[in-house]
């Protein structure tokens, strides 16, 4: 039983906080977090965002997985969308004064990548949250109470959690 510990806790992320708009608001979030390169502080910034905030967890963290995957294609956008943020002139004191200060350089915010996945992650929150969340919303119930009748989902929910499902 200790190698389904971690299936168990995969499987009990996806169940718990399974509200349309907790899962939407995960899949809003882990879609950011995809999209933006990670080992600067504001891909950790956001992990802690998702952790924190009262989201379906284990849709966050699929989501983000899979959109990492995507990213090499996304670059192709992200680039220039964040090569006219900081070559703008009329942002470059701005930059200068952001890169000044004690922490901000750890952001990376001066990569062109880093920062164009940053932006279009955050134009992209707000629809993909609109969009997702009448699909969570029409198709999990059905698919929670016929996952609820397995012996697997019993297995690795537990009783308790298989129980609320069905």
């Amino acid at each position: 039983m200790f190698f389904l510990k971690p299936i168990r806790f995969l499987a009990r992320a996806l169940v718990q906080d399974n509200t349309p708009t907790q899962m939407a608001l995960g899949f809003a979030l882990g879609l950011m977090i995809g999209l933006v390169p990670k080992g600067n502080l504001i891909a950790i910034s956001l992990m802690v965002v998702l952790g924190a905030l009262r989201v379906n967890l284990g849709i966050g963290m699929l989501t983000a997985f899979a959109v990492s995957w995507l990213d090499p294609l996304v670059d192709t956008v992200t680039h220039p969308i964040g090569q006219a943020l900081l070559t703008s002139d009329a942002l470059t004191s701005f930059w200068t004064e952001l890169y000044n200060m004690p922490v901000i350089p750890w952001t990376k915010f001066n990569n062109t990548i880093v920062l164009g996945s940053f932006v279009l992650g955050a134009v992209l929150v707000l629809p993909a949250f609109l969009i997702s969340r009448p699909l969570f919303a029409k198709y999990v119930p059905d698919l929670s109470e016929r996952l609820g009748k397995y012996r697997l989902a019993q297995l690795l929910l537990g009783t308790e959690l298989a129980a609320k499902l069905s």
